[in-house]
């Protein structure tokens, strides 16, 4: 009997060991992961914690990985040697290991179920997981379909220069210009938006739109700032190009200029496949597409070149120019958008004409620098034949994701994507600062290449040229947020995903990838081999 119970205490010492083990390594890493993710993201939310976690590490800053390791991984690993240490070293002390045992299981459940509570209370998870079985009619009573919409173009068509500045936001320019900063660290851009419009009306201080929900990654950026419409989808965020479609029921601005007779042309410094850019600009507009792979097929850039996420952005305003000039000497009227990449987080990527003007904060450098660069390209633009009938609209594509660029912001100012309109065909009507979101800019871009819209109003977008109220000026920004953070019915029918597509199993891990079969014929008997 007594041997019975000592196998029973030993079998139940065991499982305590291993619990007390097990608890002390995962809740060290959880509690260090938790502090290390709200210091690594200010103002974080739980639909960017949701981007982060489902976002391909594609592209992500090594030093950022390295970071996390040293931060939350090797803590974990000090904690996992300690216990076993101590395990080993008072083993044949019953009631020192017991107490052991009894401090690894209970310290390391308060731990982490405090760092969990936090983590929950600060994210709002709560909210954001009963938002996400609620349907809202938000986007269904306000939006506005271009197909029921009239739309009327000048008879002379006005040409589109769209530059999509990566984590642009109005927030960099100083105080005194309605940034956050002490010091300008984009003076050209505040300049470009100050004597153009940015719709601040009378202010001095710089104006941009709210990235809403579905608006603050760099696919949603572009999507929602060309359909007036959140990316909201039920997929990873950037898996659009698992899709055979993307949101092939929606009208957007490249569909109408089309419609209208644009040549379009879509140029990045990055490959286009990832997050579905590609798909979603031939299938609506029907773009051509010049990105990092096409550069190092037409000879732009050497086939072994890559700097960043593919070319740098003194490269794209080159090559930029040339194509500029090739689009002018055609008959049709032409839509040229960019997409600059320098600006992107970890600290961004200094190229050989950054200046060092801010010393060690290279994220201000390359902020900088994108800022002269884009001023400088518009400068040329300017003093070219074609600019008289030529629109120019610069945005951020959303706020940036720096892990600290932004971190000592008081947390009440109200962080905005960069914006501006150059050469617009109509001017503002009110003197007003208006308040927007990046949904406005599709009406808008229409209306500031001279088409007037019935109602000046497209998808959740507004004419900020017009007078009519925006969705935010009419239900203010936190109700908009929060309703576009739920389910919509029509949303789900204008995306129309295919989610049992092997392409997005195969993503998600929910299948594995089929390996290759070639067949081989040898006389009249077939075989198979695997393609290594």
């Amino acid at each position: 009997m007594k041997k019975i119970l000592s196998k029973i205490k030993n079998f139940f010492r065991g499982i305590g060991t291993l619990l007390a083990v097990i608890l002390s390594t995962t809740a060290t890493l959880l509690c260090f992961s938790i502090i290390w993710m709200f210091q690594t993201w200010s103002n974080l939310s739980m639909d960017e914690l949701m981007y982060h976690l489902t976002a391909p590490l594609e592209g992500t800053n090594e030093s950022m990985i390295q970071e996390y390791l040293n931060s939350c991984a090797v803590p974990a690993i000090l904690i996992l040697f300690l216990v076993v240490i101590l395990f080993t070293s008072f083993r044949k002390r019953k009631k020192v290991y017991n107490l052991i045992m009894a401090v690894g299981i209970i310290v390391p459940l308060l731990a982490a179920g405090k760092s969990v509570s936090y983590a929950w209370d600060n994210l709002d998870v709560g909210t954001y997981v009963a938002d996400q079985g609620v349907y809202s009619t938000f986007i269904d009573d306000n939006y506005i379909d271009p197909r029921d919409t009239e739309i009327t173009f000048p008879e002379q068509k006005r040409n589109l220069i769209y530059i999509f500045l990566e984590s642009m936001e109005t927030t960099y320019a100083d105080e005194e210009n309605g940034g956050a900063f002490e010091e300008n660290v984009i003076p050209e851009l505040t300049a470009l938006a100050q004597e153009n419009e940015d719709f601040s009306g009378n202010s001095a201080a710089l104006n941009g739109g709210y990235a809403m929900p579905g608006a603050t990654w760099t696919i949603a950026a572009m999507f929602s700032q060309s359909s007036g419409i959140p990316l909201s989808i039920s997929i990873e965020s950037n898996s659009m190009d698992t899709q055979n479609s993307f949101f092939a029921n929606t009208v957007t601005l490249g569909d109408i200029l089309e419609q209208e007779g644009y040549s379009q042309t879509l140029m990045i410094g990055s490959d286009a496949v990832f997050g579905g850019r590609e798909l979603y600009y031939t299938e609506h507009g029907n773009y051509d597409i010049l990105d990092y792979e096409y550069a190092k097929e037409v000879g732009w850039i050497p086939e072994d070149y890559r700097a960043w996420w593919g070319f740098e952005d003194q490269k794209l305003f080159q090559f930029a120019e040339d194509k500029l000039l090739e689009l002018s000497e055609q008959d049709t009227p032409f839509n040229l958008t960019l997409l600059t990449v320098d600006t992107h987080f970890e600290d961004g990527y200094p190229c050989e004409i950054c200046p060092d003007t801010f010393g060690d904060d290279q994220y201000s450098n390359v902020m900088a620098c994108s800022s002269k660069q884009v001023a400088d390209f518009i400068t040329w633009i300017q003093n070219q034949s074609f600019y008289e009938n030529t629109t120019i609209v610069i945005s951020g594509d959303h706020p940036t994701m720096d892990s600290d660029f932004c971190q000592d912001i008081d947390d009440s100012y109200t962080r905005k994507v960069y914006t501006t309109y150059i050469n617009s065909a109509v001017e503002n009507t009110t003197s007003d600062t208006r308040d927007y979101t990046t949904f406005d800019n599709f009406p808008t871009t229409l209306a500031s290449m001279g088409a007037e819209i019935n109602g000046d109003r497209l998808g959740l977008g507004t004419n900020l040229f017009s007078e009519k109220p925006t969705l935010t000026e009419r239900f203010g920004t936190e109700t908009m947020k929060k309703e576009l953070s739920r389910k919509s019915q029509l949303m789900e029918e204008l995306a129309d995903l295919d989610e049992n597509r092997p392409e997005l199993l195969i993503r998600e891990g929910l299948i594995e990838e089929e390996t290759p079969k070639a067949a081989v014929n040898i006389g009249a008997v077939s075989y198979t081999h695997l393609t290594l």
